[in-house]
């Protein structure tokens, strides 16, 4: 059991950490975008952030078990193949920066108006305003929303093993449902739990750092 437990760990670490990665990033794109564009703001287009909040909105709006069935064609595409590790990547990434990105914008629109104010009056291009003053401002509320995600991710790749994904929740299916061992669901159950935690005790360290400074 504590082979296939360690196999399956690493497969979900695999799937969390490289689709958390590129979440972040799409994320914070995304975010930072929907923020601009938004009447009044930097780069103010609307009709660009209505279309950029119904992508969002459609993302965050699909069950992820249904994404993950939806975007079987694109994942074929993408990787050359629908089962594996790998492939749930796609899925996992595509359903997680939607969710991240709304994250984003709430965060940058909590930075104090008269903050960005003073920035612009002492010339600051949009570049630096969104750099060193969105951006910087927002870091606490940032890691705290992608330990959020992260964690999400957990959830969802748990649920890719229910087409193969590979990971804990493929080892929970095979083995503890299908083949009815209790103690390798039981053990699962556990690994997920103190995953999960070690992610939230992380990322609550790193936002408290971020906090006192």
């Amino acid at each position: 059991m504590s082979d296939l437990l360690w196999e399956g760990f690493q497969e979900t670490a695999w799937m969390v950490g490289l689709s958390a990665v590129l979440t972040a990033v799409g994320g914070l794109l995304l975010g930072v975008l929907l923020v601009l564009t938004a009447r009044g703001g930097l780069l103010a287009a609307p009709p660009l952030n209505a279309l950029l909040g119904l992508v969002v909105n459609v993302g965050r709006s699909l069950p992820f078990i249904i994404l993950l069935v939806a975007v079987i064609p694109f994942t074929r595409a993408v990787v050359g193949t629908t089962i594996g590790t790998t492939a749930a990547i796609v899925p996992l990434t595509i359903g997680a920066i939607p969710f991240y990105a709304r994250i984003v914008e709430t965060a940058l629109r909590e930075v104090p108006a008269d903050v960005v104010s003073a920035a612009i009056a002492m010339g600051s291009s949009r570049r630096q305003i969104v750099g060193k003053v969105l951006l910087r401002e927002a870091r606490p509320a940032l890691v705290a929303g992608l330990t959020i995600t992260v964690i999400a991710l957990v959830g969802y790749s748990a649920m890719a093993g229910v087409v193969g994904g590979g990971g804990l929740g493929d080892l929970a299916i095979r083995y503890g449902y299908q083949r009815f061992e209790t103690e390798v669901m039981i053990a699962t159950v556990v690994v997920l739990v103190v995953f999960v935690q070690l992610i939230q005790m992380l990322g609550d360290v790193v936002v408290r750092r971020l906090s006192h400074r």
